[in-house]
């Protein structure tokens, strides 16, 4: 009898791969020679090309017989998939979570969860750390809390859970992100940069393809770590709320753009949120601009020895340039948010 000598193909689902998250997570596995399936109703996109090494199949994570399907085989599960929007967190959010762990369980799969700060309230300010105690102020807060409650539930009954949480995410493909929705525009050449941010408060910002490249780290280092894993990721601290906002206005400086920057208009919001769904579910974040929340990195230091940390200029150039916000650059690079 002979046995093939060929090692075994480690294969992962993503769910919400058309989003900034799920998206760069897919282009770190497959570089990193992982093969990629992806959940998505209507299947490939109409801007996948046939050669992305994706296998992209029909379904929706509402419906548990689908993601059941389409874990099969699958060594990981990324978890990167929300409602459009901001909305209908309330009926959406938990009952796509539940489907993801049946079939985790099913499968013996791994579950990647990219984690908020939206878990903890002030209380754990200003340095926050990953035993920190998880009371939400907010009604998002209290159903990312539950989720990862249930993922350590399930973690006591076999099914591994690693959470990664990072600060606001930025980078090239990140529209659907208070960086391209709050401080420029996608698609316009960046003039003005609004800062959300009250006087003198810090920041933390992560790059997304940095906190993209720590996830498949950590998940080619899986079997070393326990049931459940939360780690924090520092990415960029802004001290007083100016420093990204300054690094802007010096990548469009070496385009020739002069930018000028101003307070955000959180009055307008304010007037429209009662209008608009969207604006209404950011404005109820506006407590993580009032107050610094800084990540403390320690435990991911400690496990990985080396984090990915692009330096802030050379990110935010990338990101302007995937948005479409340097002059000659007109379009953002387009995804589906999930």
């Amino acid at each position: 009898m002979t046995h093939s000598s060929e090692p075994k193909v480690s294969r992962a689902l993503v769910l919400g791969a058309t989003g900034g998250i799920g998206s760069e997570v897919t282009q770190q596995l497959l570089a990193a020679g992982w093969h990629v399936r992806a959940l998505r109703r209507g299947g490939a996109p109409r801007t996948s090309s046939s050669d992305s090494g994706v296998q992209w199949i029909d379904g929706d994570a509402m419906h548990a017989d689908d993601v059941l399907a389409a874990a099969r085989d699958c060594d990981v599960i990324l978890h990167a998939v929300n409602p459009p929007g901001y909305r209908n967190w309330d009926t959406q959010v938990l009952p796509m979570l539940d489907n993801t762990v049946a079939a985790a369980t099913r499968h013996g799969a791994t579950i990647v969860l990219p984690g908020t700060v939206y878990n903890y309230g002030p209380e754990t300010f200003p340095v926050l750390r990953e035993d920190a105690p998880q009371r939400p102020r907010t009604r998002k807060g209290k159903i990312r809390a539950t989720m990862e409650g249930r993922l350590r539930d399930a973690s006591r009954h076999g099914v591994q859970t690693i959470v990664v949480r990072a600060g606001d995410f930025f980078g090239p493909r990140t529209r659907n992100s208070w960086f391209a929705q709050g401080l420029v525009k996608p698609g316009q050449t960046t003039r003005i940069v609004q800062v959300p941010n009250a006087p003198g408060i810090g920041h933390q910002w992560s790059y997304l393809p940095d906190v993209a490249r720590t996830m498949v780290m950590l998940i080619e280092r899986r079997r070393t770590l326990p049931a459940f894993s939360n780690f924090h990721m520092a990415g960029h601290w802004d001290a007083d709320g100016t420093q990204m906002a300054d690094a802007i206005v010096r990548v469009m400086s070496r385009h020739g753009i002069d930018v000028k920057t101003r307070r955000f208009p959180w009055w307008l919001m304010t007037a429209m949120s009662p209008f608009v769904t969207t604006l209404r579910e950011l404005r109820e974040m506006r407590y993580l601009w009032e107050q610094p929340v800084r990540m403390d990195n320690t435990h991911l230091v400690e496990t990985l020895g080396e984090v990915p940390h692009t330096p802030l200029d050379v990110a935010v150039q990338a990101t302007l340039e995937g948005l479409g916000c340097l002059p000659g650059k007109p379009g953002a690079k387009g995804f589906a948010c999930p």
